[in-house]
């Protein structure tokens, strides 16, 4: 988190002929704007950022008679690409705690939660507030801000070792923070300076953890390390009494986030598939959650034994029922090039996602094995018992993968953001993902996943998009995917319905269809605000749930339930919907047809 000690009165005579400047001209590409600042420079030698150049507009704009600040911030918006999806997404991370698995794979790094790396980007991040959830949130939030983006739509998530590990009141405790921030957001959104001071920390700090953990040799373990630090730093505990919370407290905060600046259009958790149970599922969507990101890893139990996973597949197949029969999204982890596989044996196990009705993740992260030295994989490798694959080996694995994605999953990240120099071996082009689209157009191919799809920033002609229909078989019964479309088959929104076959657990549920997921593409705008061209408001959210009320009626159901988040609980109750206690409910008219089907 930057310290925010920029002050734009100081900087008046500069920053008017730039701002001027940017408000007469088309448009600012890279080389215009470096002429601009350097015309103009900061204290006579150096730059001034954009977010500088945005919060200097902010703050004289009252002064100047300039107008709000949308076409103004669009010309500079940094990194347009973080809010194309349609939500700001905010990342948090939770604190270094003990994890259950023992997976030789996973980094060891004792000043992070279990599998993160203390110089990833969210990582550092979190460490500079010793992984306090009010700090970053706010601090993330404040960050778009100051950058051009918009955080009306927050999609909040949680990562670090797993989640279903921590004990109840953290988790109450740190969603609860979360929310805190997200709804004093609109009480510093518009200050010129935030100082670091401002915000909270955490009650351990990790940097004066000096101990590492040797992958070639464990002499202590990562839970051995971080238990007796935690220990020592709180008196014997694990956790501090006061990062705690009541579920009392999380509803009240909860429901002041229904009608804030920054609402929670959904959060993530992420957590192991032999950690979900019943009672866990019922406990974190009351926590707020719409979705989970869990690790598969890999669907062949000898894979998972030979790495010390600590659970086979019909684990995995169990927690992603349960998740399905809580309406839940899936963003599933899988993994190439693990100790036991092979290329081939990957590309098998790669269409196993899709092909077996008891997979078929939402969305995915493809994340090929790379050596840490923290990681005990370092003792297979010196062993010879393993190695990382050559790059035309991967590139041919990952290309063949992209190929088997189905239109309704989002591969949302092809290689994990780890920094090279962690790296002792494997994988370091980052941009992995490109190299294998090109290697797909090369053959006249390309892969059809959601992300490679989205709409972004174009505009949309609403009378020129096709609603598209795709049915598949899951775990629980029927799941439609409605996709709008456009000619060049660019994804403009699209609903998750699912039509299970059997009465789920919960019995809120038991005998519902259930929206999983609404979801329309286009840039971050205000919530209520009208922007002709714009995906998210052309109503396209409305006739998805409308066509997928029909779908529900013609399988004859008379409810249909949505797992709405805190921030959409109040769009849901315009389209006719009700609270429950865990999810909303809108009650559906006697069964009727519903033709125009496209299986695929």
């Amino acid at each position: 988190m930057p310290r925010y000690h920029f002050d734009p009165r100081a900087h008046e005579e500069q920053l008017i002929p730039i701002i001027r400047a940017i408000q007469a001209a088309d448009g600012v590409d890279a080389a215009s704007w470096n002429l601009l600042v350097r015309q103009f420079p900061k204290e006579g030698k150096g730059a001034f950022s954009k977010s500088e150049v945005i919060r200097g507009f902010r703050y004289f704009a009252e002064q100047y008679g300039w107008p709000d600040d949308r076409a103004f911030v669009e010309r500079l918006r940094m990194k347009p690409i973080r809010t194309a999806s349609g939500v700001a997404p905010v990342t948090v991370l939770t604190k270094p705690y003990p994890c259950p698995g023992k997976c030789i794979f996973c980094p060891n790094d004792v000043r992070m939660p279990k599998s993160y790396l203390s110089r990833e980007p969210g990582a550092q991040r979190a460490a500079q507030h010793d992984f306090d959830p009010y700090a970053q949130t706010l601090g993330r939030l404040v960050a778009f801000h100051h950058t051009g983006h918009r955080v009306d739509k927050v999609e909040l998530i949680v990562l670090g070792g797993t989640w279903s590990f921590y004990p109840e009141t953290y988790q109450i405790w740190f969603i609860k923070r979360c929310f805190d921030a997200m709804n004093d957001f609109v009480k510093v959104a518009d200050l010129a300076n935030l100082e670091e001071g401002m915000l909270p920390k955490g009650k351990v700090s990790f940097e004066t953890l000096d101990e590492e953990v040797d992958g070639s040799d464990f002499d202590r373990t990562y839970n051995q390390v971080v238990s007796d630090y935690l220990r020592q730093q709180l008196d014997g505990a694990l956790l501090d009494d006061t990062e705690s919370a009541t579920w009392e407290e999380l509803e009240a905060v909860q429901l002041a986030n229904e009608s804030t600046v920054a609402r929670c259009v959904g959060l993530v958790v992420e957590t192991r598939p032999d950690h979900l149970t019943k009672d866990e599922v019922v406990r974190i969507r009351r926590l707020g959650c719409t979705k989970v990101q869990i690790g598969f890893q890999s669907l062949s139990d000898h894979v998972l034994e030979v790495n010390r996973r600590g659970h086979d597949v019909a684990a995995t197949r169990r927690a992603v029922a349960l998740l399905r029969q809580g309406g839940f999204k899936l963003h599933a982890h899988w993994m190439p090039n693990l100790h036991g596989s092979d290329p081939q044996s990957d590309i098998v196990d790669f269409g196993k996602l899709f092909s077996d009705p008891d997979f078929r993740p939402d969305e995915l992260k493809i994340y090929p094995c790379s050596l840490i030295e923290s990681a005990e994989l370092m003792q297979v490798y010196e062993r010879g018992d393993w190695r990382p694959y050559e790059e035309d080996e991967l590139l041919e694995v990952l290309t063949a993968c992209m190929l088997q994605v189905p239109a309704y999953c989002r591969v949302t990240r092809v290689i994990r953001d780890i920094p090279g120099d962690d790296i002792l071996v494997g994988n370091k082009i980052t941009n992995f993902r490109e190299v294998v689209e090109q290697r797909l157009a090369e053959r006249g191919e390309r892969s059809r996943d959601i992300r490679a799809r989205e709409i972004r920033g174009r505009k949309v002609d609403a009378s020129a998009l096709r609603l598209q229909e795709i049915e598949y078989a899951t775990a629980v019964g029927r799941e439609v995917f409605l996709q709008f479309v456009t000619d060049n088959d660019h994804i403009v929104g699209f609903c998750r319905l699912s039509l299970p076959d059997r009465a789920v657990f919960i019995d809120e549920i038991a005998d519902s269809a259930m929206i999983r997921e609404v979801h329309v593409y286009g840039v971050v705008v205000a919530i209520g605000e009208q922007r002709p061209g714009k995906g998210q408001h052309l109503g396209l959210g409305r006739r998805l749930v409308e066509r997928a009320a029909e779908l529900a009626v013609a399988a004859g159901f008379d409810d249909l339930a949505v797992i709405s988040s805190i921030g959409t609980r109040d769009y849901y109750r315009g389209l006719g919907f009700v609270d429950g206690a865990l999810y909303q409910h809108r009650m559906l008219p006697p069964h009727a047809a519903a033709p125009g089907l496209i299986n695929s």
